[in-house]
């Protein structure tokens, strides 16, 4: 399986507020800055700035309602984003095994 880096897209979900705030969205369908800024610690400002980052990268998608904006979770590219975690992961699993039989032959090769 041949998966596409977005490295964007990493850099959005690698701030652990911004994760939060998936979190947060995802349990509740959806929110708005407000909404989010009363169940996390940061500000309100704070928050709009890290959902225009989610917005960029295509993690949730915004209507306006009344005042405000509600963001919702765009399923697809967080399906895309878990689909790229995966694919590292796995790489690096492959990896890893590598490193570990090389390691293993060098230790009984200073046995034998």
């Amino acid at each position: 399986m041949s998966v596409t880096i977005d490295d964007e897209l990493w850099s959005a979900v690698g701030d652990p507020t911004r994760r939060r705030m998936l979190d947060l969205l995802l349990a509740d369908g959806g929110g708005t800055a407000t909404t989010l800024s009363e169940r996390l610690p940061v500000t309100r400002q704070a928050v709009a700035k890290h959902l225009g980052v989610l917005n960029r990268v295509g993690l949730v998608h915004v209507t306006p309602s009344g005042r405000e904006r509600l963001y919702e979770v765009d399923e697809a590219q967080l399906a895309r984003a878990i689909a790229q975690l995966s694919a590292v992961g796995a790489t690096w699993d492959a990896r890893l095994q590598r490193i570990k039989r090389i390691a293993e032959a060098i230790q009984r090769g200073r046995e034998g």
